[in-house]
């Protein structure tokens, strides 16, 4: 990225935005639907490639209608005026030049092209009729053959400055079965850098911090488990005070998961300040001791902290520090620590935690499910049952109870797990698959196995959510936009939900987390969980909020989320949130 720049032909991995499908078929012409009448024959693309003249005249039209605002004539004289009308229309919305000026120029190469584009795999990439390099024939794979490749310049003024934005464009000049010229329409059209899934606006932008702190304005550098993180925000604030912006015209992604991909300064930012994330550099440092010591077993590790108040991440930790991001990215069988979510979905059922609820020794559902202990347990209770983590009861009551989907619209509606999260770095959603699984996969799922996926990250918004009540995305900068969750729980769940998850504390109930959280006072809750993988050791899991603390461990193969994940935990708990 080189914010500033007078050109825009930078290197970038792209493909097309708008392919043929992109915005539905178009029919140029056809016959009268009322009278029954036939139109002129359909105009076509035909295997021709056009004169140069001919190519020539073409572009020359196309850039004059397209420069005087003329959108809808300018679409007329492309082989695709519907999609190329949809994306001409947002180029002048979005990024809104108060000036274009477009200037024919001559013939291109396929390399020039794909230099200015460096998209392999780009497959609405204009060609040539000339032999391509490899880059450019990956390129032109799926574009018509016969095409004549030219070259334009643009110009682009904005209102309130003096900066101009200047780029060199490529054109594919096609033969049409009317016997003129047309522009074969990709989004590489409007700017060589533009992509599938992605759109070309303007937006505020920000200098690089001075320094990027924690919330008290401590140094991060010292935490090699921040390193990434740190280093993407040196590179630039994604917010801050609006009178310190910029403007720069960008390529953002529609998904979201990528970062802008600035072409130009429009106008310049004002000098960076220190950025604040939302890291407190206590329990950061509290976090990785917890999993470096895990590590040191041969287990890696990871991390997350939640102010639940706010959803702000107060610690992110891993171990290595330097490879695998499990604490963000990671995506596996969560355990028991599911259960969390399966008990939301019974509480809401209308199941009591005092209400007995068998736990027999084994359940067979196509394949046979035991507990981690032996012996059955017919008279338990719903409370007891989640706080020694009884899988079979678990998977009786569920299946009796829920319908199919209950567990990801549960997962959903109240924990915000399903839709994208924009945490300020990326991260792996949390998975809950559907209604519409077989029986055998809805049962280990009600115990976090099978094709649920969840990271530290997840599981510890989970636990933050029971214990503020209401779903706050996670986020690492204050002020980012937050997804919301469809609803909250009603207060008698609610309340049900923080006694279940206290009881996992409670020796009187034989709680799983007693060892773990022995000590600590405050308003605590945890589950803990023990995640099956085939041929390996188990992950170890733990979840678990004191006050306006909720933080969760996942150990790879460390064995009972009691014995790894819990103790782990609960050195970043035993801090507490002190703001």
């Amino acid at each position: 990225m080189r914010n500033g720049a007078k050109t825009a032909i930078v290197s970038s991995v792209l493909v097309a935005m708008v392919g043929a499908g992109g915005y539905g078929a178009y029919t140029l012409v056809g016959s009268d639907s009322k009278s029954g009448t036939k139109g002129p024959k359909a105009r076509t693309v035909v295997a021709e490639a056009p004169s140069a003249d001919l190519a020539a005249s073409g572009a020359a039209a196309f850039l004059a209608d397209w420069a005087k605002g003329d959108l809808a004539g300018a679409s007329q004289l492309t082989d695709d005026p519907q999609n190329a009308l949809t994306a001409l229309t947002a180029f002048q919305d979005k990024v809104k030049p108060s000036a274009l000026t477009l200037v024919a120029g001559g013939p291109a190469t396929p390399a020039a092209f794909a230099s200015a584009t460096a998209a392999p795999s780009s497959s609405a990439a204009p060609s040539a009729s000339a032999s391509p390099s490899p880059s450019a024939a990956a390129s032109a794979s799926a574009a018509p053959a016969n095409q004549v490749l030219l070259s334009y310049r643009s110009k682009a003024e904005f209102a309130n400055t003096t900066n101009v934005w200047q780029y060199t464009g490529y054109l594919g000049l096609v033969k049409m079965s009317d016997g003129t010229a047309a522009v074969h329409w990709a989004p590489t059209v409007i700017n060589p850098q533009l992509g599938a899934g992605e759109t070309i606006t303007t937006q505020p932008v920000f200098a690089p911090p001075t320094s990027v702190v924690d919330r008290n304005g401590k140094s991060l550098a010292a935490f090699p488990s921040l390193s990434q993180i740190l280093a993407k925000y040196q590179q630039g604030a994604p917010t801050g005070d609006p009178a310190d912006a910029g403007t720069a015209v960008v390529i953002t992604d529609d998904s979201g998961k990528k970062a802008a991909q600035s072409l130009f300064t429009v106008a310049a930012p004002k000098p960076g300040k220190p950025l604040k994330l939302t890291i407190d550099a206590t329990l950061q440092a509290a976090a990785e001791q917890a999993v470096k010591e895990q590590y040191a077993k041969g287990t890696p590790a990871g991390a997350v902290a939640v102010e639940p108040s706010t959803g702000h991440i107060l610690a992110v930790a891993n171990a290595p520090a330097t490879g695998f991001n499990t604490a963000f990215q990671g995506r596996n069988a969560p355990g028991s620590t599911m259960k969390v979510i399966t008990a939301t979905a019974l509480l809401e059922a209308g199941i009591d935690p005092n209400a007995t609820m068998p736990c027999p020794a084994t359940v067979t559902t196509g394949q046979t499910i035991k507990n981690d202990f032996d012996g059955d347990h017919l008279d338990f209770t719903f409370a007891h049952d989640f706080a020694i983590s009884c899988n079979t009861a678990f998977i009786k009551q569920a299946t009796a109870t829920l319908k199919s989907g209950t567990l990801a619209s549960t997962a959903q509606d109240v924990f915000g797990i399903g839709p994208a999260w924009k945490t300020g770095f990326p991260s792996a959603d949390g998975v809950v698959p559907p209604a519409g699984q077989s029986k055998d996969e809805t049962a280990v799922e009600y115990i976090g196995q099978g094709n649920v996926l969840m990271n530290p990250l997840a599981m510890a918004s989970v636990a933050a959510t029971v214990q503020n009540g209401t779903f706050k995305q996670p986020i690492l900068v204050a002020g980012l936009p937050q997804v919301a969750a469809a609803r909250q729980l009603s207060p008698d769940v609610l309340a049900k939900l923080r006694t279940l998850m206290a009881g996992t504390t409670q020796a009187s109930l034989d709680g799983t987390a007693v060892k773990a959280m022995a000590g600590l006072s405050g308003d605590i809750g945890a589950k803990t969980g023990t995640a099956e993988v085939t041929g390996k050791p188990t992950n170890s899991w733990f979840t678990a909020f004191r006050d306006n603390l909720a933080v969760s461990v996942e150990v790879i193969g460390g064995g009972f989320g009691a014995d790894s994940a819990a103790p782990a935990a609960a050195e970043v708990l035993k801090l507490g949130n002190k703001g």
